[in-house]
């Protein structure tokens, strides 16, 4: 029986390359789809535009805003969704505070400030120290900026208005890999607790030495934990 098809969705201002250890050394057994998330300006919108491309029935991973995207493809389409992995990402709707904070990063990408703002705002808390830390910033950089401002501006505005899906977690039955990088400022370990609470069949894996990225900073461990998710 040939193995499922495997669907990355990738974190904000990123691309593939944010899986690119995972997609070298699975992809002799796994066929694997990558799908940038950006045409859409609300959760809604991109998982739309994921589920239009992607195969009738598939391995779901999703990475930070690429697991928030991969949560409304399981509202939206459960029966698509046979396995289902969240990496580093939240089930909770944007606080007012945090949409609010949005609103000046926005203003600055469209003033031409799109590298000071990931550099100096949001890069430096992604990831923890390490020897590879600024290779993975630069990597990150290059990312970013390639997708470009409007990119920028179009996932903050999904970010900004993204639903709560605990009910939708509540109800899911497949299997459920919830991992995240122990030091992860941005998406923290409790967070993935709730996570792997809410879902039943589930899964929780906790990546030492690693932040927001575990994909990049822990590629050895991160890609074994998906590969016993996908062989579960």
């Amino acid at each position: 029986m040939a193995n499922l098809p495997l669907l990355l969705l990738p974190g904000m201002m990123c691309d593939a390359r944010l899986f690119a250890p995972q997609i070298a050394s699975l992809s002799a057994q796994f066929p694997i789809m990558t799908v940038p998330l950006n045409d859409g300006r609300t959760v809604a919108e991109l998982a739309d535009q994921v589920l239009q491309q992607a195969s009738p029935v598939f391995a779901l991973c999703g990475l930070s805003m690429g697991g928030i995207v991969a949560m409304e493809i399981v509202r939206m389409a459960p029966q698509r969704v046979r396995k289902l992995a969240l990496l580093d990402t939240n089930p909770l709707a944007e606080q007012p505070e945090k949409a609010a904070a949005r609103e000046p990063q926005i203003q600055a990408v469209r003033n031409g400030e799109l590298r000071n703002i990931m550099r100096d705002e949001m890069k430096p808390h992604y990831l923890c120290d390490g020897p590879e830390r600024q290779g993975i910033l630069d990597l990150c950089m290059d990312m970013a900026e390639k997708l470009g401002p409007g990119i920028f501006e179009d996932q903050s505005r999904a970010l900004q208005t993204r639903p709560d899906q605990t009910d939708t977690l509540a109800n899911v039955s497949v299997p459920t890999l919830v991992l995240c990088g122990e030091e992860d400022a941005l998406c923290p370990v409790e967070r993935h607790q709730l996570m792997h609470g809410l879902i039943s069949n589930s899964t929780l894996t906790v990546v030492a030495n690693a932040g927001h990225l575990p994909t990049l900073e822990q590629p050895e461990a991160t890609t074994q934990a998906i590969r016993d998710w996908l062989s579960s």
